[in-house]
């Protein structure tokens, strides 16, 4: 009785391998895409974003 329900189940979730494998690449590469591309000056101006406690401009406080 559950056997055909079990074969059912086992086609419709084939599908779900494949979905997951082909997010997991195209965020990669949209990521790796997109650290390539971006622009140096921002990511410069991000990395000190947590080194500049003098900086008025972000609103930080000397503590």
């Amino acid at each position: 009785m559950f056997k055909h329900y079990f074969e059912r189940i086992a086609e419709q979730i084939a599908i779900y391998p494949i979905i997951s494998l082909v997010i997991f690449v195209v965020f990669f590469v949209g990521l790796t895409w997109w650290v390539i591309t971006a622009d140096k000056n921002y990511i410069a101006h991000q990395s000190q974003l947590p080194l500049d406690l003098n900086d008025e401009s972000n609103g930080a406080t000397n503590l």
